[in-house]
């Protein structure tokens, strides 16, 4: 009987300790969004038509109104939520957001909660100081038009800013903290981050001036025995890199994940949960082998608010390992959710600022809408028109006398209007902005025929091997490129107006600042001679729209081969 009664008040005592210490497993819910670009507002998306998954029906998708509803719903199926970003929450953004400095996407996600934010390449856009303005707060911009115009002042960033492999180039010390560890509940969440190693080759000079960027892997990797010692019980990793998957954002644990975020998850730790991702814009939710061969969640949510990614986690607080993760893309479906009324009110006030501009009338389209869906050779119709608007802009002889103009894809932010149906045809400024947010100052440069020649074979294995970035080419201008031939020889038959591109002679080139400066791996544009500054390329933009009723030019300029 005593052994009994000893029996029952060890069962009595571990039970009272149960109570007092809570479970040992808890269910947390991380919900990410990537690539958001200041997209206050919801906007066309492409999803798979659930009648027939060989065909895809449009949808309005995005914006804060809808995402506070689907966060506020998380939360209340599952107070363990926790809201992170995958970098470019800012930048490149539409004139409702980037007219006032981005401070409005700032204030959104702060409102919706967000606990931490990888940073992306385009917070970099306006240079370090000004994200050290982001994360801190205050009116001392480098764009003072613009700043405080929201409200009179700017409380900054209520999540923490963090990556693992942004490096003082001076000190090789780290610029930002490299993760940061969040109390969801019971259970401490840890999330470590990075953005692509790359970053100096897609963001302007200035934006990343005085700082280096390292591995990815090696950062994160290094950071992983603290966050351990800091008794973290999961760890998610926040990467600003991606890839591309032939598989459609709802498969689940898809196997055709290409690009470098593969390379990339096999390096990781194997200690990380799961590796939420960006940059590529791509929705999908795959599975790539750990170091120890153990399939792990690497996932990504298309861009501009369109997806939600989702993680549903059991962690073990005694063990500090998670026990089951399952992975999902939710569409944030704009029309049948009910909208946050705080978020309402956010975007209200910032389009009563931006509206008349906003929607200022500027065109006329001869068609609904000009797209930016390349062709299998790599180029788009809306980008046979903006490089047409730069030549038009700077090919006087007062404006650097250009008979050639490049422009660079990523630049190429929105179709044109972003949203159909557009049954009168017309743009507006906002239409226009949403394009061509980023301010770049058009620059005519004097380069070779055989530099020409050496540019357009770096489209190639850019930014890694295997993709390519195809250069917009403005009217006249024509060349092959085949795609059995090896890098270096892929480009011949290059010509201007039906004239064989001379190598040794010399040409007034158009280019973006961005590109002038040898941006997205095109250094040999930095090579260009006598350069001359002119106009902003939105209002070259603006000026070839409202100078006619533009439809795309359908003849072929850039032919490719295999």
């Amino acid at each position: 009987m005593k052994h009994n009664l000893l029996l029952i008040g060890a069962a009595l005592s571990l039970s009272s300790c149960a109570a007092v210490f809570g479970p040992s497993q808890v269910d947390v819910t991380v919900i990410g969004v990537n690539d958001f670009h200041g997209n206050l507002l919801p906007t066309s998306f492409r999803v798979p038509d659930p009648a027939d998954r060989s065909k895809t029906v449009t949808v309005q998708a995005g914006g804060v109104e809808a995402m506070g509803t689907i966060l506020a719903n998380a939360r209340r199926a599952n107070p363990n939520t926790v809201f992170v970003g995958v970098g470019d929450m800012t930048g490149a953004s539409p004139l409702i957001s980037g007219l006032l400095r981005d401070e409005p996407t700032i204030d959104a996600l702060t409102g919706l909660g967000m606990q931490v934010n990888v940073v992306g390449n385009h917070e970099f856009d306006y240079g370090f100081a000004e994200l050290q303005r982001y994360q801190k707060g205050g009116c001392n911009s480098n764009d003072a038009a613009k700043a405080c115009k929201f409200n009179n002042t700017f409380a900054g960033a209520g999540f923490t800013y963090i990556a693992a492999n942004v490096l003082d180039e001076r000190t090789g010390k780290p610029v930002l903290p490299a993760y940061k560890i969040v109390q969801v509940g019971p259970a401490k969440i840890a999330f470590v981050g990075a953005v692509l190693k790359d970053t100096p080759t897609v963001v302007t000079p200035s934006g990343v001036a005085g700082l280096k960027f390292a591995d990815e892997v090696a950062s994160i990797n290094a950071a992983i025995p603290t966050i351990k010692r800091m008794g973290a019980d999961a760890i998610v990793a926040l990467v600003h890199q991606g890839g591309t998957a032939r598989d459609a954002f709802d498969i689940v644990d898809c196997t055709t994940l290409s690009g470098p975020i593969v390379d990339i998850a096999r390096g990781l730790d194997p200690a990380i949960s799961a590796i939420m991702t960006g940059h590529t814009h791509r929705g999908y939710n795959c599975r790539v082998p750990d170091p120890n061969g153990t399939p792990r969640v690497v996932i990504q949510g298309d861009a501009l608010g369109h997806l939600l990614q989702r993680l549903d986690m059991t962690v073990d607080l005694r063990t500090n390992r998670v026990l089951a993760i399952k992975a999902s893309n939710v569409v944030v479906d704009a029309a049948n959710t009910a909208k946050d009324p705080a978020m309402t009110a956010l975007v209200n006030k910032a389009r009563g600022l931006t509206d008349p501009i906003a929607k200022t009338v500027i065109a006329t389209l001869g068609v609904e809408q000009i797209t930016r869906a390349a062709t299998p050779a790599g180029e788009s119709p809306l980008g046979r028109v903006i490089a047409d608007s730069q030549l038009a802009a700077t090919s006087s002889a007062d404006k650097g006398g250009a008979v050639i103009a490049f422009m660079n894809p990523g630049g190429i932010r929105a179709d044109l209007p972003v949203n159909v149906p557009n049954a009168s045809k017309q743009v507006t400024y906002g239409d226009a902005f949403a394009v061509q947010p980023f301010g770049n100052i058009l620059t005519v440069i004097t380069l070779t025929g055989a530099q020409i020649k050496a540019v357009l074979e770096q489209q190639f294995d850019n930014p890694s091997a295997g993709s390519n970035r195809i250069l917009q080419v403005s009217k006249g201008f024509t060349y092959t490129w085949d795609n059995s031939k090896p890098k270096g020889e892929k480009v011949s038959n290059i010509r201007l107006n039906g004239q064989a591109i001379d190598p040794a002679a010399s040409y007034r080139v158009t280019v973006n600042n961005f590109l002038a400066d040898g941006g997205d791996g095109f250094t040999v544009f930095a090579q260009g001679t006598n350069r001359l500054g002119g106009d902003l390329d939105i209002n070259a933009f603006q000026a070839f729209l409202t100078a006619g009723t533009v439809s795309p030019d359908a003849a072929e300029r850039i032919t490719r081969l295999n």
